[in-house]
């Protein structure tokens, strides 16, 4: 367990366009440009960084390419949530003296396709040998499985799903760098095509090309960066399966069950001290889900909690207030995009500020539930 408030966010940068597309950039290229542009805030030089974590690359290429010998070096790679539970390595990897300064990054040419690698696992993975031979051809299919039977218990519409999309054009349309603006009604999102029941287009999150950077170090060392340091005061992670079909209860994720009240453990702080969330929407359920399954709402009760109005600009608790993957950005793994909100909310510097937010929670997803990681950050240090 890592002692709250002992290590901080001290850099952080974002490759993101309101066109969704970087033609001129390798996915290697965005990893590095992203890295660079966080190592220009900060001050620091590639000789300065020794540790390097990253998802969708390999470290070894990453570290290679940026001209850093590191001597703490994570490749997990989950999908989506990756970036979280890199942020949760680092701090215990700084913190134990494993090294000083890492520098986390992520780039996925989604949309371009330019050096973008495979997929591993193929005809003899899990998945080929028990799911896809039924019919799925990935997540707009595969993840209809959980959200039939959630919405079937506990009477879900498809207008109350609808709305999730409607609050995040919300905030999308404060936000430059979104790449969809114009607001949206519960019916237009009910009329947009159909994909596979029951969701439609603006339930489904965007095809884009993006990336990001962190660099995270002691928080005795972050008060001599030119840049407001972000204190890390709780990280969880868990995975469950690989299957969607296997889940435990399809109506929760084991995964968020554990990775999120971990984190609130480490933190030592209630739902009510956080000011700001942040849930991984790859498509319009997965808010759902994350409110429940991190405790913020009963079971059930998340579809009406967003209906009411509660997450939308002004609401009690400010929910993906980038836009989300449904409307600012989506190049595959979200989990950086996320992180780099709750920085910039913590900063005081995102596009639809959270007035006097001292607590962000970054909650994310690998997979169809496959995985999660939370983390929980503070412009305080405790």
């Amino acid at each position: 367990m890592v002692k709250p408030g002992s290590v901080a966010i001290v850099g952080a940068a974002e490759m993101v366009s309101p066109l969704g597309v970087f033609p001129e950039l390798s996915q290697l290229g965005l990893h590095a440009e992203s890295a660079i542009r966080a190592m220009k805030e900060t001050g620091l030089k590639p000789s300065d960084i020794d540790g390097v974590a990253c998802a969708g690359a390999s470290p070894t290429e990453v570290a290679y390419y940026l001209g850093i010998t590191p001597k703490y070096v994570d490749g997990t790679s989950v999908g989506g949530c990756s970036f979280m539970i890199h942020v949760r390595h680092a701090a215990a990897a700084i913190e134990s003296g494993l090294c000083t300064t890492v520098l986390i990054t992520h780039g996925e040419s989604g949309k371009s396709g330019i050096g973008r690698g495979g997929f591993p696992g193929g005809r003899q993975g899990l998945n080929a040998q028990f799911e896809q031979w039924a019919g799925p051809t990935g997540a707009p299919t595969m993840f209809t499985v959980p959200v039939m039977r959630y919405m079937k218990q506990y009477g879900i519409t498809e207008e109350q799903l609808a709305m999730v999309a409607v609050v995040q054009r919300e905030y999308a349309a404060k936000n430059p760098n979104a790449m969809m603006k114009d607001p949206i009604t519960v019916e237009d999102v009910l009329n947009s095509r159909m994909i596979a029941y029951p969701f439609r287009l603006f339930m489904c999150c965007l095809v884009t090309d993006g990336g990001g950077a962190l660099i995270l170090t002691s928080a005795d060392r972050a008060k001599d960066f030119p840049t407001k340091p972000v204190y890390i005061l709780g990280t969880g992670e868990s995975v469950e399966t690989p299957l969607v079909s296997q889940m435990e209860d399809f109506t929760s994720s084991r995964a968020f069950s554990v990775a999120g009240p971990t984190a609130f453990a480490e933190a030592g702080i209630s739902r009510d001290d956080v000011d700001h969330l942040m849930i991984y929407d790859a498509f319009a359920h997965l808010p759902l889900y994350g409110l429940e399954d991190l405790g913020f709402v009963g079971r059930g009760e998340a579809a009406q909690f967003i209906w009411d109005g509660n997450t939308r600009p002004g609401g009690k608790l400010p929910l993906n207030t980038n836009g989300g993957g449904l409307s600012y950005t989506h190049s595959g793994m979200y989990g950086m995009y996320a992180l780099q909100e709750s920085v910039r909310q913590m900063r005081g510097t995102a596009p639809a500020q959270v007035a006097g937010a001292k607590i962000s929670v970054a909650h994310g997803v690998g997979g169809m539930f496959a995985a999660s990681g939370t983390i929980i950050m503070s412009n305080e240090q405790p």
